[in-house]
């Protein structure tokens, strides 16, 4: 196994993004793994698994912009947004009109202000709006503002028997957008309701489902569980610059670099192509934000 690197894992449905990692944990045989990004159990696709040092990338990865594919059903609301949960109400979808869920979906792009999902992960006072819910708390999330960068309609289908509605989506969008919220939004404006059937995230910023393995794969060339290696994975994921000599010794042991006028944060290489810091640029000074090189 490379010692430290990126995992691009493509999730079962009905593992938790924890379930993911402990079995990673296992596979590596390190306990500093971490993942950059939460899927619900539900949801299918890539999760990006930090091990070692590459865990200090996934603050980076969280961030990163995500894309999915998914199914909206409309006529059905349940108490998760998603399939997971219990239908709370059904409404005839007969008069809906194909114009009217497009214009429904092109209000939910751009900049918007969501209201997440009462049952996720989002903490209230400390403890995880989920478990609130569970515990019988009527939780209502405060809206947050989110950007859904590009909504495409693949497909409206009204299959027979059910009296709903199924529209699949193809949704980029910054990180913090719940797609669920789309679903149960759409259905709401609609005034029939609306969860989601099924999701999968095709990627997080560079890190696509074309690298991604699967837990069997990974686990049959275990232990030599093959990732993105550290410098790869810094490439994947960051604008890059390379140091001279000079500038390297000078990085590796946290001091700050001119200025190039790079914007955001950026991963800067050693002549060899070894990747020696994340670094910002403020005041003329690119200063490293992590230091990844073995000083």
């Amino acid at each position: 196994m490379h010692t430290d690197g990126l995992i691009v894992v493509d999730k079962p449905g009905g593992m938790t993004s924890h379930d993911v990692v402990a079995r990673i944990r296992r596979l590596a045989r390190t306990r500093r793994v971490g993942h950059g990004g939460t899927l619900d159990p539900m949801a299918t696709g890539v999760l990006v698994i930090g091990v070692n040092r590459a865990t200090r990338l996934l603050t980076y990865v969280i961030g990163s912009e995500k894309r999915y594919s998914a199914t909206i059903r409309l006529g059905e609301s349940t108490v998760t947004d998603d399939a997971e949960g219990e239908v709370t109400a059904r409404a005839a979808t007969g008069a809906v009109q194909d114009t009217a869920i497009r214009a429904g979906l092109a209000a939910q792009t751009g900049e918007i202000d969501q209201v997440p999902s009462a049952v996720s992960a989002i903490k209230i006072n400390g403890e995880r709006a989920y478990k609130r819910v569970r515990d019988g708390e009527q939780v209502e999330l405060p809206a947050r503002r989110v950007t859904v960068h590009r909504l495409d309609v693949l497909d409206i289908r009204r299959p027979e028997g059910t009296g709903a509605i199924d529209v699949d989506v193809d949704v980029t969008c910054s990180s913090g957008t719940y797609i669920r919220a789309i679903a149960r939004d759409l259905g709401a404006a609609l005034g029939v309701g609306g969860h989601l059937t099924a999701l999968r995230r095709t990627a997080v910023g560079g890190l696509t489902l074309a690298e991604s393995a699967t837990l069997e794969q990974l686990e049959q060339r275990a232990p030599d569980v093959v990732g993105l290696p550290m410098a790869e994975a810094a490439r994947r994921a960051f604008p890059q610059r390379t140091a001279s000599e000079e500038e390297a010794k000078v990085l590796s042991h946290g001091g700050p670099l001119a200025a190039v006028g790079i914007t955001g944060p950026y991963a800067v290489f050693d002549p060899a192509g070894a990747v020696l810091a994340i670094v910002s640029e403020r005041g003329g000074r690119a200063k490293p934000e992590i230091v990844l090189a073995p000083a």
